[in-house]
């Protein structure tokens, strides 16, 4: 698992992409002071306008900032606290957790298709469907003990 290659020294050769693969030097993101926001608080009367903001913010910047979603900063803190915990677990726990099957729901992987792919990316990340809740939470994981 990636998020336990503290020790690693340096980047193994199956994560190095060749020089004719890498992105294009050239190829230079937008500049800009603050990321793109967009305010969901009139999603209701302007859905197609913030859909296109989405669109927009994502094609040019690949990310951005949600306000007035409705999620209180106490879910969002606890969220990110879980989700720390969970990759901070034994290597052996999230061994369990680890799957290349398609059709597996809920899944920790590492890289896009690794098993496939010639040069790995270098991450690793959770999948979990939650909506709805009913029918996916007997698949997530028990440990950290507090993630359910």
């Amino acid at each position: 698992m990636i998020s336990n290659w503290s020790k690693v020294e340096s980047v193994p050769k199956s994560y190095n992409f060749p020089f004719g693969e890498r992105p294009d030097d050239n190829l230079i993101a937008p500049f800009c002071n603050s990321i793109p926001i967009i305010d969901l608080q009139s999603l209701s009367s302007q859905r197609t306008e913030i859909i296109n903001q989405i669109l927009k913010a994502s094609q040019d910047y690949g990310f951005f900032q949600l306000i007035n979603h409705g999620i209180s900063g106490e879910l969002t803190r606890d969220m990110m606290l879980v989700a720390e915990e969970l990759f901070d677990l034994p290597t052996e726990d999230k061994a369990r957790l680890y799957s290349d099957d398609p059709n597996k729901l809920c899944k920790m992987k590492m890289s896009i298709d690794y098993s496939r792919e010639k040069v790995h990316y270098w991450r690793e990340n959770f999948q979990q469907p939650c909506h709805p809740l009913q029918d996916y939470i007997n698949d997530w994981p028990t440990n950290p003990p507090r993630y359910r």
